[in-house]
């Protein structure tokens, strides 16, 4: 039997804001496996998050680039160790010029690679010096660790995606969380219209806001939708709920759970009375196209595990 520390306890009852007691219970039922306690916790409709909300540990800022075109967008997490450092112009400056370092040095590789291989690069505003060390010696002159995380960069066009289209690009304020968002269309006017560019607009801050996993539906693994219907028909049980209903109650809940965590099914957050897919086709009949959204990327400072790792020096 493991050990049942207050600490796991503590971490489980911030996962799912279940009572201290429902959540040691759990842990000893899953011998102390966090994971399988919270689906223990779930089961039983005591804790009815469909996912864990990572805390943030950690500070630092999104930078972001944008092509005048809308057609390459990139987002590339800076960490530190204070929000002191954080919003000094010095460090949002070089998040700044990271981004748009990404932007004109690109394609990179997906990934840890790809930092790496920013990492190897002369720094775009002092090309006497690398990327790796100018964190080294800013960690060196601050006094507080620092490091880059993750990037990413998107291109219309590239990776095999759609040859037309633009990107939607939204920095929350205090630049915490970071979202693009890719829109296809058929036609290379409908991209230059405010009406294409205030729907990829608003997608990205749907992404910033209700936080989804996936586009569509079809998208879910199908490991993870068995799991979620066993975890919903033992719950139904629990509560005592007809064996002849169970079936029914469960495609209901299933359904919220797709509202949940795909973004095409969710309200959409500007009028809840219509989904992200309903806004997306009504958009498209108006502009007299075929729209889609093929890819979003989505950054929270600290979401990423390791993130105060910090360069090696050259």
């Amino acid at each position: 039997m493991a050990e049942i520390t207050a600490q796991l306890v503590k971490e489980l009852r911030e996962r799912t804001g279940a009572g201290m007691m429902e959540c040691k219970k759990a842990l000893i039922e899953a011998n102390g496996d966090l994971a399988e306690a919270e689906v223990v916790l779930r089961k039983r409709g005591v804790a009815a998050a469909a996912k864990k909300s990572s805390r943030v540990t950690k500070q630092g800022l999104i930078g972001s680039f944008a092509s005048a075109d809308g057609r390459l967008g990139v987002l590339i997490e800076v960490n530190c160790e204070s929000d002191f450092v954080a919003r000094t112009d010095e460090f949002q400056a070089m998040a700044a010029n990271l981004a748009r370092q990404v932007a004109e040095h690109g394609p990179y590789p997906e990934g840890d690679a790809g930092v790496e291989h920013l990492h190897g690069q002369p720094y775009i505003a002092d090309p006497s010096t690398t990327v790796a060390r100018l964190i080294s010696d800013s960690i060196a002159k601050i006094g507080e660790n620092q490091g880059i995380p993750r990037l990413a960069r998107l291109a219309v066009g590239e990776n095999g995606g759609p040859a037309t289209g633009g990107l939607g690009l939204y920095i929350h304020p205090g630049s915490q969380i970071g979202v693009l968002v890719e829109v296809s269309a058929t036609k290379a006017e409908t991209v230059a219209k405010a009406e294409f560019q205030e729907l990829a607009k608003d997608i990205a801050m749907q992404v910033a806001a209700a936080d989804p996993m996936f586009i569509r539906k079809e998208d879910v693994d199908p490991t993870v939708l068995e799991k979620e219907r066993e975890i919903q028909r033992s719950r139904a049980l629990a509560e005592g709920k007809p064996e002849k209903m169970v079936d029914r109650i469960v495609d209901g809940r299933m359904a919220k759970f797709y509202e949940e965590i795909c973004l095409l099914e969710q309200p959409f957050i500007k009028e809840n009375s219509m989904t992200v897919n309903q806004l997306v086709s009504q958009k498209g009949a108006a502009l007299g196209d075929e729209l889609g959204v093929p890819r979003f990327v989505r950054f929270k400072v600290g979401d990423k595990a390791g993130s105060d790792d910090s360069p090696a020096d050259e």
